[in-house]
């Protein structure tokens, strides 16, 4: 019976195998898609990628400036108020007015 040292080298060595052989049949599919796309002249579109990368690209850009401090602060309009609509909504200005 094998000790339990050797039976980790075993698959230890067994791991090993199994990552040469996935890297083999991953550079095999990949050429297999590359010619795939050049046969058929494939873009981006054409696979959903672009539609993705624009969602991904969109929740990720700011929100659209809605106001405009006295001195050139821009605010959304979302999330906490700067300090300085704290100061003009204190001096009794409407945030409506600094609106872009």
């Amino acid at each position: 019976m094998a000790t339990y040292l050797e039976l980790k080298a075993q698959a230890e060595a067994l791991l090993r195998q199994a990552e040469e052989v996935r890297k083999q049949e991953v550079a095999e599919v990949v050429k297999e898609i590359k010619a795939k796309i050049t046969q058929y002249n494939l873009n981006p579109e054409d696979l959903g990628f672009a539609a993705a990368n624009k969602k991904a690209n969109k929740a990720n850009s700011p929100a659209p400036v809605r106001y405009i401090g006295p001195n050139g602060e821009k605010w959304s309009g979302m999330g906490r108020q700067p300090q300085w609509v704290k100061d003009i909504l204190a001096e009794g200005k409407s945030k409506e007015d600094f609106a872009v």
